[in-house]
C-alpha cells in the first residue's frame, strides 16, 4: 500500500536527466550546487530497473527478523540453561525454517499485494471509460483541497485526461493510495532477498557458538553468551545504520533504536527462559541432547 512518502513514479523517483544517488547525497549535505549537478546528470541506462532501495524493506525486514528470531532462541535457551549443542540445534532449525517462511511470505504477500492494484486499475480503467466525466470530476475534487482554484484544478485535469495510462495511474495514488507496480518488480526475488537476508544476519547470533568452542574448549555458557550479545548488537547497530541510507534518520540513531530493539528482545527472551526452567525444576548439570534426567 502506498504512504504519503509514496513517490508519485513508480520507479522511485528517477526521473530522465537525474541522478537519484546523487540527489539524496546532495539533499543530505544540503548542497544545492551537487543538487544541481544531480538533475543535469545522464540518467545511465540501467536506471529504472529494481535498484537496491527497492529491496531494503526485505533486506531490512528478513535481516531484523533474523537476528531477532535468533537471537532471542540464544537467550531463551541460555537463560534455561540449555548448553551449546541444544543452542546450536534449536538456533539452525528454527532459522533455516523461519527463513524460508519468511521468504515465502513475502515473496506472496508481495504478489497479492501487486494482483490487488492491477485489479483496481483496470476497475479505474473502466470507469475512465465509460464516465470520463465523473472521474475528472473526482480529480478536481482532491486538487482543490489540496489549495488549487476551481480553473487550475480544471486545467491540469484536463490535460491530464488526454494521457489515459497516465491519468490512471495518477488517479489510483492520489484517490486509492495505491501505486502501480513496474514490470522490474519480482515478488519472487523480493522473497530471495528476505530469504538470504534472514539466513546471513540471523548467523551472527550464533557465530560464537560454531567458533568458540572449537577454539576454546573450556570455555563457559555464560562467556558465550556474552560473545552472542556482542556480535548482534553490533549487526544490529549496522543494520541500523544501513537502514538509515534510506530514511530520514541519522545513522547513528538508526542503530541505537536498532540496538535498542535486540536489547529488549534479549531481555524478555532470557527471563522467560529463567523463569521456565524454575518453574519446571530443571537442573542445568542434568540436560543432555534429547534427554532431561
Amino acid at each position: 500500500m502506498a504512504s504519503e512518502s509514496t513517490p508519485l513514479v513508480a520507479n522511485g523517483g528517477s526521473g530522465p536527466g537525474r541522478d537519484l544517488s546523487l540527489a539524496r547525497n546532495a539533499w543530505e549535505k544540503g548542497d544545492a550546487e551537487l543538487s544541481r549537478q544531480a538533475h543535469q546528470a545522464e540518467k545511465s541506462p540501467e536506471e529504472g530497473h529494481q535498484t537496491e532501495g527497492d529491496f531494503i524493506k526485505s533486506i531490512v525486514f528478513g535481516g531484523l527478523d533474523g537476528i531477532l528470531t535468533t537471537f532471542a532462541i540464544v537467550s531463551g535457551a541460555t537463560g534455561g540453561s540449555l548448553g551449546v549443542e541444544a543452542i546450536l540445534i534449536l538456533g539452525w532449525s528454527s532459522k533455516l525454517a523461519d527463513a524460508l517462511s519468511m521468504g515465502l511470505g513475502d515473496a506472496l504477500s508481495s504478489r497479492a499485494e501487486h494482483e490487488f492494484v492491477m485489479k483496481e486499475r483496470e476497475r479505474e480503467y473502466w470507469e475512465f471509460d465509460n464516465f470520463p466525466e465523473g472521474e475528472k470530476e473526482e480529480m478536481m475534487e482532491l486538487y482543490k483541497m489540496r489549495g488549487m482554484t476551481d480553473s487550475d484544478a480544471k486545467l491540469v485535469i484536463d490535460l491530464m485526461s488526454e494521457h489515459r495510462d497516465f491519468f490512471v495511474d495518477v488517479m489510483m495514488v492520489e484517490e486509492l493510495g495505491l501505486q502501480v507496480p513496474t514490470g522490474d518488480e519480482n515478488p519472487w526475488l523480493e522473497g530471495f532477498v528476505t530469504f538470504c537476508s534472514f539466513i546471513f544476519f540471523g548467523f551472527f547470533p550464533l557465530l560464537g557458538y560454531c567458533i568458540f568452542p572449537f577454539a576454546f574448549p573450556h570455555i563457559s555458557d555464560e562467556a558465550l553468551f556474552v560473545i552472542a550479545c556482542v556480535f548482534s548488537g553490533l549487526t544490529l547497530f549496522v543494520l541500523g545504520a544501513v537502514k538509515s541510507m534510506f530514511s530520514t534518520k541519522s545513522w547513528y540513531r538508526s542503530g541505537f533504536e536498532m540496538l535498542l530493539i535486540g536489547s529488549g528482545v534479549c531481555v524478555v527472551a532470557y527471563s522467560i527462559g529463567a523463569i521456565t526452567s524454575a518453574v519446571v525444576g530443571v537442573d542445568p548439570d542434568s540436560i543432555e541432547i534429547g534427554h532431561v534426567s
